[in-house]
């Protein structure tokens, strides 16, 4: 392995220590961070991630919690002969055990601090003792979505380790929030009645993103409503007849119920999309490659092109439409040396580039 970080032998035998510091290096943004990443970037590939989003107060972290125990208990209860009926029950997606378990909660940032304000590791206390689970809250840190920057290289860190499941559990939902199909395998939202959030979350995208639909706190009065309210906007979609159309399931995650079947629900979509899930990972590297290009060329700009300050007074000058946002680009561009067309404002195609690995990424 060249120029193997030092952490990388460790977190890939899954020394704990090792997988924390890591993923503390990645979310401080550590320029040895990159290495790390590179050094376990082929160990990965092999967890399966499951995004959970909905709006403040719907219960994610309770049934996170409740979510981990399922799986905790299966692994340590199932029998190959116990597993192989819950496999055909659940349409052969249940995976014989699991051994390890991650979860990454991330929380809106300390605007004193710059960490994680709620930290979810104070919620799923009942975790503490058990060597084969590990939860990391995390910090937004400003980003937009409800995702950290960092989340899919700390998962990364996670699937080299050999977890083979990973929980990300994302702050709120929303117009930004909707980025949790981009990092997770499956993606489950979960909503609570008598919240006043449900129809303007049903209403923000979140119908185009959600596999699995959770009716959380379902002893509420209005849950039966909320279901139907549910369902009203997925009859509006079409499926195909081999589509995947999201369930809409009820769990009550202070007392577990209904959290059996949602973890069985998962394994039905994980057997259902394991055909496409290959091509899945391809778009997603692609979008995880654009978002790395355009994150550097925008760090190189302001720390080697422009002057301190000049990003704010550029915005500024859109905001009053004194100068348009392609002109600004144009500029941008043309600073940095990228030659672009005048007529599109896009940049050249087969002009200016290098031939070979971009190894400096």
């Amino acid at each position: 392995m060249l120029n193997a970080h030092p952490l990388a032998q460790r977190v890939i035998g899954g020394d704990a220590r090792a997988i924390a510091r890591a993923i503390s290096l990645i979310e401080n943004a550590d320029p040895s961070s990159v290495d790390l990443v590179r050094s376990i970037f082929g160990q990965t590939g092999r967890a399966y991630l499951i995004g959970v989003t909905g709006p403040p107060g719907a219960g994610k972290s309770t049934l996170v919690d409740r979510m981990v125990t399922d799986l905790r208990r299966r692994s340590v209860l199932d029998t190959p002969e116990h597993d192989r009926a819950r496999a055909s029950a659940s349409g052969g997606g249940a995976p014989r055990e699991v051994k390890n378990v991650g979860v990454l909660a991330i929380d809106p940032t300390s605007p004193f601090t710059g960490g994680a304000v709620l930290g979810d590791r104070l919620r799923m206390q009942t975790h503490i003792g058990d060597d084969r689970v590990f939860i990391r809250s995390m910090a937004t840190r400003g980003h937009l979505g409800g995702l950290s920057r960092a989340t899919a290289d700390a998962a990364l860190v996670l699937d080299a380790a050999g977890t083979e499941v990973v929980i990300i559990e994302t702050v709120g939902v929303g117009q930004g929030e909707v980025e949790i199909v981009r990092t997770a395998d499956v993606t489950i939202v979960v909503l609570v009645p008598g919240a006043g959030d449900e129809v303007q979350a049903l209403k923000a995208g979140i119908m185009e993103i959600a596999d699995i639909f959770v009716v959380n706190k379902a002893d509420r009065e209005g849950a039966d409503r909320l279901a139907a309210e549910i369902e009203s906007n997925l009859s509006l979609q079409q499926f195909g007849p081999d589509e995947w159309r999201p369930p809409i399931l009820k769990t009550m995650a202070t007392s577990g119920n209904g959290v059996p079947e949602l973890v069985e629900t998962i394994w039905k979509f994980r057997a259902h999309s394991a055909p496409t899930r290959a091509s899945r990972q391809r778009f997603r590297a692609e979008d995880q490659l654009r978002e790395i290009v355009s994150r550097r060329f925008m760090d190189h700009l302001e720390r080697v092109v422009l002057a301190p300050g000049e990003i704010d007074a550029i915005a500024e000058q859109i905001a009053a439409r004194t100068l348009d946002p392609y002109t600004a680009a144009n500029g941008l561009l043309a600073r940095a040396g990228l030659p672009f067309d005048h007529r599109s404002g896009h940049p050249e195609p087969g002009r200016g580039a290098k031939t070979g690995p971009y190894r400096d990424l």
